[in-house]
């Protein structure tokens, strides 16, 4: 059934019509998942000379070992079940914000002033691996303070929360996010700080076999690999970016030995060595789309999207998800939290992490920056996100009254579900059809006089949908409506009544009861 949901009925389609279906769930054919079934559709090109046909055969053959995703995809079980009516939104909110002209980009370090103020990306991933780009998604930056939670995450994963808050705190510091402050106890505010993220670089280091500067950069190596396997070809260390910022770097400098002084660093950390770790972290150049991915990750409890792989606690990514939402916008937290609702993080290179949790993440950029650091676009995208789909974290999800909700599909009330039944065996639209069927959809489903499809169907002489219905589906037969009708006093054509009453002694015999 799902081979004739994709072809709408037909026994042959151009392979090129099965990868626009998919592409149309929000899968891309990139994903890892759909490696064994591209390389057998690639395959059959190549062994045919003229335009490749998909039929049933070639279908199972590809589909085989993917069966289980392609269905999910295709009855619309994702998160996102009306993925492409979704993206048109997303892309609506994306050209709205490229109308956005105010902010700066940052000049304090150096490399970002090469950047164009025009460029303007965003991706998304969702938590069943649904992804889609728009603007200049490719364009590699670095993540800059988009790290820090990332690294927090890491840590937490690897030494536990009690740990690491032994060194750092969890409280919004009210002050800038570079300023020499520490809490009552003389620790960083939080991981989201500069202060903070300088000694979490060096917990993450204390103890551990990265020692040697070549060994630092296997360590950037693994950090990337354990986000996302993936992510690799991706993303990169920029060693003129490290540099850049080392030169620059006077104000953490500056924040490392006031650190030092006041011994919030694990015993046997060397601090310059946890600021150059750091340094390392804040170069890492990502794109767009490997930035959702990351993203997503922590949508998804820590459990890669793409992969299905864990590579982060549950722990961890709670922890990061709460810290995120009261600290990660720099001074403009505070508005954020109370605008928006979802953990996010900035960085002065244009970038906005978000994260819609148990839904999707979002990677932003736009190197214009306002007065506190944020990418105007970015935060002009979260909040018209926020405007259109009920994400916000205290949104009512039962009582909304303006916003969508993307997770529902349209015709998930019972009434709508009675309502295009019947109007699909009405009209013999068998496709609709078995779209219905494939979705899980009560085939026998009664209106308002007790009458099935399949009496609909009958009335209106349809017989290629009694077929499906009777065969495909297995729908009972003997339903009566609220007149003690069966289906079969409704057909006309003697003919045709005869065919369906050796259908039934057929198919049917022994499998209903007529009582």
């Amino acid at each position: 059934m799902l081979f004739y949901t994709i072809t709408e009925g037909a026994e042959k389609v151009p392979v090129s019509h099965f990868i626009s279906a998919v592409k149309s769930t929000g899968l891309l054919t990139s994903d890892p998942r759909l490696r064994d079934c591209m390389e057998k559709i690639r395959e059959a090109v190549r062994e045919s000379a003229g335009e490749v046909m998909m039929d049933l055969e070639l279908f199972r053959k590809c589909v085989g070992g993917n069966i289980v995703l392609l269905s999910l995809a295709f009855r619309r079980k994702f998160i996102i079940p009306e993925f492409e009516a979704f993206v048109g939104i997303i892309n609506h909110i994306y050209y709205t914000s490229k109308l956005q002209q105010d902010g700066q980009v940052a000049k304090y370090i150096p490399h970002l002033t090469k950047f164009s103020p025009d460029l303007w990306g965003v991706s998304l991933c969702t938590v069943d691996g649904q992804r889609h780009s728009v603007g200049d998604t490719k364009v590699p930056f670095c993540l800059q303070s988009c790290v820090k939670p990332l690294e927090y995450a890491i840590a937490v994963h690897e030494h536990g929360t009690e740990r690491v808050h032994h060194y750092v705190g969890k409280e919004p510091s009210g002050f800038k996010f570079n300023k020499l402050s520490l809490d009552e106890e003389d620790k960083p505010h939080n991981p989201m700080v500069n202060a903070g993220a300088i000694v979490i670089s060096s917990l993450i280091k204390a103890g551990s076999m990265w020692a040697s500067a070549t060994q630092r950069m296997s360590f950037i190596v693994q950090f990337t690999l354990v986000l996302h396997p993936m992510l690799l070809l991706l993303t990169c260390f920029h060693f003129t970016r490290f540099q850049s910022e080392k030169e620059t770097g006077d104000r953490n400098y500056a924040i490392g030995y006031y650190l030092k002084e006041k011994k919030c660093f694990p015993e046997g950390a060397d601090m310059i060595d946890a600021l150059d770790f750091y340094f390392q972290l804040c170069a890492i150049e990502v794109t767009c789309e490997s930035g959702s991915i990351m993203a997503a990750t922590l949508a998804n409890g820590g459990i890669c999207p793409i992969t299905g792989e864990r590579v982060l606690s549950t722990e961890a990514v709670r922890n990061t998800l709460s810290l995120m939402h009261s600290c990660g916008m720099y001074d403009y937290s505070g508005q954020f939290a109370f605008h928006v609702g979802l953990p996010a993080k900035s960085g002065v290179s244009g970038a906005v992490l978000l994260v819609v949790p148990n839904v999707m993440g979002v990677m932003c950029w736009s190197p214009p920056v306002d007065k506190v650091g944020n990418s105007v676009r970015g935060i002009h995208f979260c909040q018209e996100l926020v405007s259109l789909f009920n994400f916000h974290n205290y949104d009512n999800l039962r009582h909304f009254l303006k916003k969508q909700d993307p997770r529902r599909l349209s015709d998930d009330d019972r009434n709508k579900s009675v309502v295009n039944l019947m109007f699909a065996a009405h009209s013999g639209d068998v496709s609709a059809l078995r779209r219905f069927a494939l979705s899980s959809m009560d085939m026998d489903l009664k209106d308002y006089d007790s009458r099935t499809p399949l009496h609909v169907a009958a009335a209106e002489g349809h017989m290629d949908v009694v077929l499906f219905l009777m065969q495909s589906c297995k729908v009972n037969p003997f339903v009566k409506d609220r007149y003690r009708a069966l289906f079969l006093y409704t057909v006309t054509f003697s003919f045709i009544r005869l065919v369906i009453i050796n259908l039934i002694s057929l198919i049917q015999v022994g499998k209903y009861s007529s009582g």
